[in-house]
């Protein structure tokens, strides 16, 4: 796009339809989410060669840890080789990583791991890749209101609230892309999303092309934002 200004600087992605599109292929569920995990890397890396500086998927929600143990320790699984296994990988592609949610909830070598890699992708440049994994918008938000408290914080404003967020280091997504054919959030940055320019499509999340990527950059560019004015 010649306008710069209207290349969003950050996307927000609900990843889904793993699940569905394997079984719509006659493979066993979880191998859709290693193919969603195949697509996230892609993703990130057509944002940051689109000038995208800034991009956050829903990995794992609070919620999800309610599915059969099978399916919670296979996605562990998965987490663990993308943030320990593949983190040489995201280094080289100038890719700063940072995880949001409930990291105290994760396994200590994967805490461990997540840790390692944020400070050795800290000082990279190209695009930041956030990783919502045990991560709600609700909780999001207690937790920052509680962190304001022990504070001693008497009166808290939006941007108190914005300072103490997991994502407090990122801006509001532009975008919110969902993949997969429903219409919801399903509590994916809550608060953040007040603004973002929303995006449903009936794609499959391991089906997702470029081009509908360059598609929906082409289509946000022709949106107009008013933002309440």
């Amino acid at each position: 796009m010649e306008d710069d200004k209207k290349i969003p600087t950050c996307i927000g992605i609900i990843m889904d339809g793993n699940r569905r599109w394997a079984k719509e292929q006659g493979l066993p569920t979880l191998e859709g989410h290693l193919k969603g995990y195949q697509k996230f890397k892609e993703v990130v890396e057509w944002a940051g060669d689109a000038g995208v500086k800034n991009i956050i998927c829903y990995a794992f929600s609070t919620e999800n840890w309610n599915r059969t143990e099978e399916e919670v320790s296979y996605l562990m699984n998965l987490m663990k080789k993308a943030l320990i296994e593949d983190a040489q990988e995201l280094i080289e592609k100038e890719v700063r990583v940072r995880v949001l949610g409930q990291v105290e909830r994760l396994n200590k070598d994967l805490q461990e791991g997540i840790h390692d890699l944020e400070e050795r992708s800290k000082d990279n440049t190209k695009i930041t890749a956030g990783l919502a994994i045990s991560y709600g918008g609700r909780p999001d938000i207690v937790q920052a209101v509680n962190a304001l408290i022990k504070e001693g914080k008497q009166e808290i404003t939006e941007d108190d609230i914005s300072s103490h967020l997991w994502t407090h280091d990122m801006p509001d997504p532009d975008i919110i892309l969902r993949p997969g054919g429903e219409r919801r959030l399903s509590n994916f940055l809550t608060w953040q999303s007040s603004y973002s320019e929303l995006f449903f499509i009936d794609t499959y999340w391991p089906e997702f092309s470029k081009e509908n990527f360059g598609a929906i950059l082409s289509e946000y560019a022709n949106r107009e934002r008013r933002r309440g004015k």
